[in-house]
């Protein structure tokens, strides 16, 4: 007996446990003598949130009472603001917690024991095969494309009757590129309608691609749709984990079943609200971050690297077995980043002076992918 199974008295997890990958959070930045830290490993949003968001949460009390376990107030923003039925709206703790309850709705083992199969990109959202694993399921990964965007054909090509569910994360995080209106709708007309098409659209404010797609345009005209979306990433309400997916009554009227009671706090519904309330000024902080990320991807190209179409709030560099080196090269510059070992680096747009130094790492690094 190790002396982990004597401590334990020889309780195990679940055998999927010890086949999943560990989630990687993004580290903060290491001190360096003489230089700010920056952040830019988590796709943060740099900024805090409005205002107006903190003038409203700052004197809140009640925490004393459980939060709406409906959070019927925000839906009904949501709803005005969307255009969709309030009944269509499923809150959650953040995108990733909307995503658990649609796992855990729809996808898991049958009664033979052989799990149901959920088809997404890869790489894509790290959290993807961790979740997909905890519901039972089994992941099938479609490798992206040299430009890191989906294969939808191989993607469709991989549905069989197993498959319960397709992930579509646009823009695809890490690697920036966002789907295109015709070639998903394409792709979900090849899909049978009882496999449920999940598009993740937590990045969908920083999207500035004209043919990209529009997950609610697609639920509209297709009830096996459902889409995710964040207060996260746009909003800076990251800390406050705050997300929803939107659906039709078909599927919704599982999902509440499903769903985690009271998964989104007062604090975090009334911030949700008064950020949609004042939703010009988020645009107008969005704005601000997509010409910086236009500045970084301009530069990149001009030292010469092949950098991904980046419609995030990220940029992503195929630096493959020279990720992890890179990583350390910017720690030594005070700046975090998101490496991938033996893939790529995932770069986030965060301040203008760091967005300014990582342009200057990457003109002195000589392993940098280059452009045809």
């Amino acid at each position: 007996m190790t002396s982990s199974e004597t401590v334990t008295g020889g309780v195990q997890p679940r055998p999927v446990v010890a086949r999943l990958p560990r989630y990687a959070a993004g580290k903060p930045p290491a001190a360096v003598d003489g230089l700010a830290s920056y952040k830019l490993s988590s796709n943060e949003n740099p900024l805090p949130p409005l205002p107006a968001v903190l003038d409203a949460i700052a004197h809140q009390t009640d925490f004393n009472r459980y939060p709406d376990p409906l959070s019927s107030r925000l839906r009904g923003e949501l709803s005005a603001f969307l255009g969709v039925p309030a009944e269509d709206i499923v809150t959650g703790a953040g995108s990733l917690g909307a995503l658990n309850q649609l796992l855990a709705t729809f996808v898991g083992r049958n009664d033979d024991g052989t799990p149901d199969e959920v088809v997404y990109a890869w790489r894509s959202f790290e959290a993807y095969p961790i979740s997909v694993g905890l519901s039972g399921g089994e992941g099938v990964r479609i490798p992206v494309t040299a430009e890191g965007r989906h294969d939808l054909p191989a993607m469709a090509a991989a549905v069989t009757p197993r498959t319960k569910m397709v992930l579509l994360c646009t823009p695809n995080n890490p690697t920036g590129p966002a789907l295109r209106a015709a070639e998903t709708e394409e792709f979900i007309r090849l899909v049978p309608p009882h496999v449920v098409v999940v598009i993740d659209e937590a990045y969908k404010e920083f999207v500035r691609d004209d043919e990209a797609v529009d997950g609610l345009d697609m639920y509209r005209r297709y009830p096996n749709v459902v889409v995710l979306r964040t207060f996260s990433k746009a909003h800076g309400l990251a800390g406050l984990r705050v997300g929803y997916s939107v659906s039709n009554p078909a599927l919704t009227q599982h999902l509440r079943v499903a769903a985690t009671p009271f998964a989104v706090s007062q604090i975090a519904e009334k911030a949700a609200i008064v950020s949609l309330q004042n939703f010009p000024q988020v645009v107008e902080r969005v704005q601000s971050l997509v010409d910086e990320r236009e500045r970084v991807t301009a530069g990149l190209r001009s030292l010469g690297w092949a950098v991904p179409d980046a419609q995030g709030n990220f940029v992503w560099l195929d630096l493959g077995e020279h990720s992890a080196e890179f990583a350390e090269a910017a720690g030594a510059q005070a700046l975090s980043v998101r490496a991938f070992p033996g893939e790529g680096v995932r770069v986030s747009i965060g301040e203008v002076e760091a967005n300014s130094r990582f342009l200057r790492l990457c003109a002195n690094y000589t392993k940098a992918p280059r452009g045809s």
